[in-house]
């Protein structure tokens, strides 16, 4: 039997889809995420403070797209306003998860972190308007060390926490999802400048076309993919950063599909489908590539970095979250415990709850959003912004790691001698 030409190509392409599901379930993973964030930061800072640094910022003021339309952005600016709307398209789907069948469904579990939560945004926000009461227009920053990286703090805690309680990354992620939520709010509340009604109205129109269709699961690229690109379209024109559009989409996706529409046979929402399917795009590709353009900072060697790290606007930062973030949530969650009915998990101790605390005080793709939109990018305001971000973000996860190493020595032994004693029971 001869074969036919069509089979090797067909062997190929099946080829290439197992590769291509094999590179994304490597990307969901939070440590490859993390590493990814880490790495494209990294890269950034080296290439703009090597002799290339021309190069670098030809790349992020390159400009495409259509002026008719006025979306001819320079490529920074498509990486802060269209790939992070992935991001947040993904951070929505995560949040209306969790608040529809997650830790948030439920009042009394969820009282704790998302008290931790608003505690680890208002006091690292006070600390740093205190700092920057002087004047000097620093203060209009005062909402950058407000936010916990996801993928980042998850990343780590990841690595260095493998016999922690499951409860502790329960803990973090709640936390952090509703930090999420109250930045999000920020974002589209204080850096707002301009408010065009019109465009932000007629985005409701494919909004709801949207809606309709993932209500009625439609899964159609063709058909969901225009209304979406017209939502973050018109939100843009709107004057509301266009990052919102992603958490308005992600939120009118369905977790649970009802039983009115799906009779006996109603299975999960697309929610957890769409979530699957954009986690490796968001965390492979959009969230590096914007940390790749937005943190290359000319640092101007150490006395630049000493400069950079004396403003008013860097100590701001760098206290919020190395200071501002632990303290807050440990309050908060020390005053809910006390005063209310509600609790710490029964595996955490409040050892734990400092070492997560302290992580926290991890900022990323956040941070480096609002700082642009505070300062404006690539003045230097927002460089100092940056470049405490990058170093606040260090020292916290240097100081949680010892906390938190060290706690994992303890549930180690715990685990071990469980172990043994189940062994010897077994044996007698």
């Amino acid at each position: 039997m001869i074969d036919s030409p069509r089979r090797p190509a067909r062997l190929f392409a099946r080829g290439s889809w197992v590769e291509a599901g094999r590179v994304a379930d490597i990307l969901r993973k939070e440590t490859i995420g993390g590493a990814l964030l880490m790495l494209a930061a990294v890269a950034a800072l080296c290439w703009a403070n090597s002799p290339w640094s021309g190069a670098y910022e030809a790349l992020r003021g390159f400009t495409l797209g259509p002026a008719a339309l006025h979306l001819d952005l320079t490529l920074a600016t498509w990486s802060a306003d269209g790939l992070l709307a992935i991001f947040f398209f993904v951070a929505g789907l995560e949040l209306k998860r969790e608040f529809v069948a997650g830790d948030l469904s439920d009042p009394r579990r969820a009282a704790v972190p998302i008290a931790a939560a608003v505690g680890g945004v208002i006091l690292p926000a006070v600390l740093y308007t205190l700092v920057n009461l002087g004047g000097g227009g620093g203060a209009r920053g005062w909402a950058i060390p407000t936010a916990t990286d996801i993928a980042f703090a998850l990343a780590v805690l990841a690595v260095i926490g493998r016999h922690l309680p499951p409860a502790l990354r329960t803990f973090l992620l709640t936390l952090a999802v509703v930090d999420d939520l109250l930045a999000i709010a920020i974002i589209a509340v204080f850096f707002t400048d301009h408010l065009a009604v019109l465009p932000l109205v007629a985005a409701l129109v494919p909004l709801a076309l949207f809606t309709l269709a993932v209500q009625r699961r439609v899964r159609s690229w063709w058909i969901l993919l225009p209304l979406a690109v017209s939502v973050w379209v018109l939100v843009h024109a709107s004057g509301v950063h266009a990052t919102v559009a992603g958490v308005l989409l992600g939120f009118a996706v369905p977790v649970v599909r009802s039983a009115r529409a799906g009779g006996p046979d109603a299975g999960p929402g697309l929610a957890e489908h769409f979530e699957h399917r954009f986690r490796p795009i968001s965390a492979g590709v959009a969230v590096p590539i914007f940390a790749l353009l937005s943190t290359g900072v000319g640092i101007g060697g150490f006395a630049g970095l000493g400069a950079a790290l004396s403003d008013p606007i860097a100590v701001g930062v760098v206290v919020g979250l190395v200071v501002g973030k632990p303290l807050g949530i440990l309050a908060a969650t020390w005053l809910v415990a006390r005063f209310t009915r509600a609790t710490l998990d029964e595996g955490l101790a409040w050892v734990d709850v400092v070492g997560l605390a302290v992580l926290a005080g991890i900022g990323f793709t956040v941070l480096l959003l609002i700082g642009e939109l505070a300062f404006g990018a690539g003045r230097a305001s927002d460089d100092h912004a940056k470049v405490a971000v990058l170093a606040g973000s260090l020292v916290a996860a240097a100081g949680a790691t010892v906390i938190l190493r060290l706690r994992n020595r303890v549930y180690r032994r715990a685990s071990a001698a469980e172990i043994a004693d189940d062994d010897r029971l077994g044996s007698a």
